[in-house]
């Protein structure tokens, strides 16, 4: 039997158990940083998991969802599962050759973008399109959250991360655990500035970009 983090069992949808991992620190940590965001673009939403918490506890903004097509039919089958009136249907976005994707019936711009667990799933150069997009189409003081693992002054926070690591790099050589230097470096290249950094459980953390010029 799987349960989710609300207590349903959901053995019948798709379940990612990194997507339940933490929801409630990384909620913590949003509803502090989104106080004043009114309409939060999620990239790499996945199953859809994270948005179906997410947005319920943060009804004073939109959550929009988005991710390749292919995973839609997961997203969707969650958001009808627990349906909130401020959560909206996944848009397609592929990294390595769309835009930033608009829901064109909110009429109002991104103020934040949220992304969990995916920049070391992506190969380095789809990581640069990604903080290229972002910074592009972001306001001033819009803010960019990323969660994951990250090293940090050339090495492994932990022997999990370095197993981990290893283990997305036999899956494919151009993924891995990114180098928290290098992500704060490419940020500032799109008017991108490290604010404000979060440890998280599990040796994970959140890491807060803000456009400030």
């Amino acid at each position: 039997m799987v349960k989710d983090n609300l207590g349903n069992i959901v053995s019948n949808l798709p379940f990612s158990q990194a997507c339940e991992n933490n929801q409630q620190p990384i909620l913590d940590v949003l509803q502090q940083e989104l106080q004043d965001a009114t309409h939060v673009l999620e990239v790499g939403s996945g199953t859809g998991q994270h948005s179906i918490y997410f947005a319920p506890r943060l009804t004073h903004l939109h959550w929009q969802t988005s991710d390749v097509y292919a995973n839609h039919a997961i997203i969707n089958a969650w958001h009808v599962a627990y349906p909130a009136p401020n959560l909206y249907a996944p848009l397609s976005f592929d990294v390595s050759s769309d835009s930033i994707p608009i829901n064109k019936t909110i009429n109002a711009p991104y103020d934040a973008v949220f992304t969990a667990n995916t920049l070391h799933i992506m190969s380095w150069s789809l990581v640069s399109k990604l903080f290229e997009l972002v910074g592009d189409i972001l306001p001033l003081k819009g803010k960019f959250i990323v969660y994951g693992p990250f090293n940090e002054n050339g090495s492994y926070s932990s022997a999990s991360n370095r197993q981990f690591d290893h283990s997305l790099r036999q899956r494919d050589a151009n993924s891995g655990i990114r180098h928290l230097e290098d992500v704060i470096d490419l940020a500032n290249t799109h008017h991108l500035t490290l604010n404000t950094r979060y440890e998280m459980p599990s040796n994970n953390q959140i890491l807060v970009f803000e456009k400030l010029y």
